[in-house]
């Protein structure tokens, strides 16, 4: 082999040298930047997933040490607010039509009822046209955290129907409502509650603490469930009670469309 072949195969073997260098080189800097995007996209995750974890939990904790705004009255001279075991009924003497209304104070569907048709239904109230019957329903009692939310603001709406501030009572509630499966407002917000709405006599906190209706709110449920009257079909086989049930004359109607024209006009 002559010298300058020899010369030009060392060449050839140092640029095949450099090139392994530089590839190895370039490898290295990909798998840096490979590590690199992995540890970046690890740690946003973590943040979104701490970040979803606070919201969550706030949320969840949303009435936590908050006062239950009082809001005002609605409800004109001359009507009556009156309890009859776990049922309120709202109305001047003599109003032709009544209907019924059942509801969860946890429950969203009966919270956009309210917002949709309460103004409505208490107008007709005060013009003497309508009675509503009021029936606190405990079906979502386990839905909150802690439990037992359902029970206590209907103990604390019938409490407060004792000493005629139930309307007001019943649409704070709604207006203020707790998210299902997050935190109810507890004994001392709902006394609270009352308190702002000009209730002074002690027997209403008393009354709130010691849960004196729950046992017939939960008694009355269990009927309200079990009454074929107030099943509703809800499509692919399911037909059962759910809230909110508009029912007139002790029968559930559609609370679609314009119910509550029709039951003023007596079409329902």
């Amino acid at each position: 082999m002559g010298g300058a072949e020899r010369s030009a195969r060392k060449s050839r073997q140092q640029a095949a040298a450099a090139r392994s260098v530089a590839q190895a080189r370039g490898s290295s800097g990909g798998d840096r930047k490979k590590v690199i995007a992995v540890v970046v996209a690890v740690v946003v995750l973590a943040g979104l997933v701490i970040g979803g974890v606070l919201w969550i939990n706030s949320s969840k904790n949303a009435t936590q040490d908050s006062a239950i705004p009082a809001g005002t009255a609605t409800l004109g001279p001359g009507v009556v607010e009156k309890r009859d075991g776990v049922v309120v009924s709202v109305g001047k003497p003599g109003a032709p039509k009544t209907v019924d209304v059942y509801a969860d104070f946890l429950c969203p569907y009966c919270a956009q009822l309210q917002k949709d048709y309460g103004p409505r239904m208490e107008k007709a109230i005060n013009d003497g046209q309508l009675t509503v019957r009021y029936h606190m329903v405990t079906l979502l009692n386990e839905r909150s955290d802690p439990p037992g939310y359902s029970v206590d603001s209907a103990n604390a709406a019938l409490a407060a129907a004792d000493e005629q501030k139930f309307t007001a009572f019943h649409d704070a509630l709604f207006k203020s409502q707790p998210t299902e499966g997050g935190r109810g407002y507890d004994k001392a917000q709902l006394v609270k509650l009352g308190q702002d709405l000009g209730i002074t006599d002690p027997k209403f906190a008393q009354t709130v603490n010691a849960g004196t209706y729950n046992q017939q709110l939960q008694a009355a449920f269990q009927q309200i469930e079990n009454d074929p009257k107030l099943k509703q079909d809800f499509g692919g086989g399911q037909v059962g009670f759910g809230t909110p049930t508009v029912a007139v004359n002790g029968k559930a109607i559609s609370a679609s469309g314009d119910w509550l024209a029709k039951v003023l006009d007596g079409t329902a």
